[in-house]
């Protein structure tokens, strides 16, 4: 079902020192940056905050809620008016580990429901990591806040309790509240069976490439031209396989074989034995 996101992005960050929080940056992108970027396939994403420079050149739809700081729900309430398909995904700004997964699973929302929430291993809801009908969820704030400035200072809570909602477990807290949430975050990005995933992430977003990397078939090609021709060769190899991908339109793992043949005939041509005199008819 075609879906549109809202991403409440205009907290005060007062647990940060004021610090603009969707603005911290973990592995080089702000943590605004990473949510965008798990919410790729949305017909049209709406930021509800102050406009900030951001890395990723997608489309966005910056809007505030009235009065600005007015919380979560004015939140909800000011992005919910720029939407227009029939789910919408509503994240908080602060979720470093947001991927597209998790997002395609939160808008598996079956019949007889009214949406699907993120729910965390404590065993709470998160509200702001949730998909919803769009329709209902306009009904149920119609009827909280029929003026949009009654809306200011409602919890989530109020709006969670009038929707009929499905759960997805996830399986770590998701969100940066705290610096130390933060540090932790930054942590975790360079574990040794994250980081290159996260950097690869990183460099797509800063490059604007859309396309996904066939990181399997890259180190192969590097590999093989590391030890059949020389060290650097690899970097300048994978370079070259992107040339080719983008201006003839090849497949990633179709140039990397070919790369790899090319570097396997030029280590064979070095083992050839020399014929000696004697052998030359």
């Amino acid at each position: 079902m075609p879906w549109d996101a809202v991403v409440l992005a205009g907290g005060e960050g007062r647990r940060l020192g004021g610090m603009d929080k969707p603005a911290v940056e973990v592995g080089g992108r702000s943590l605004l940056d990473r949510v965008l970027a798990a919410c790729a396939g949305a017909g049209r994403t709406v930021v509800v905050g102050p406009p900030r420079p951001l890395r990723t050149r997608r489309p966005v739809v910056w809007t505030r809620e009235e009065p600005a700081g007015g919380g979560p729900v004015a939140a909800l309430d000011a992005g919910l008016r720029a939407v227009r398909q029939p789910l919408v995904v509503v994240l908080a700004g602060d979720l470093p580990f947001l991927d597209e997964e998790l997002v395609a699973a939160l808008r598996r929302v079956p019949e007889g429901v009214d949406g699907m929430v993120a729910r965390d291993p404590e065993g709470y809801d998160q509200p702001l990591t949730a998909c919803y009908r769009t329709e209902v969820l306009k009904r149920v704030l119609g009827r909280l806040a029929p003026d949009p400035a009654g809306a200011a200072g409602l919890p989530l809570r109020a709006v969670s309790r009038a929707l009929t909602l499905g759960r997805v477990a996830v399986g770590d807290t998701l969100d940066c509240d705290t610096w130390a949430d933060i540090s932790a975050a930054r942590a975790r990005i360079r574990e040794h069976e994250n980081v290159l995933d996260e950097w690869i992430a990183a460099v797509r977003t800063e490059l604007d490439i859309d396309q996904e990397v066939d990181v399997k078939a890259l180190l192969d090609a590097a590999r093989d031209a590391a030890h059949n021709v020389a060290r650097p060769a690899a970097p300048l190899t994978t370079f070259l396989i992107g040339y080719a991908v983008a201006r003839r339109g090849i497949g990633q793992a179709e140039a990397a074989r070919a790369v790899g043949e090319l570097a396997a005939r030029w280590e064979r041509e070095q083992q050839q034995r020399e014929p000696k005199d004697s052998d030359t008819p």
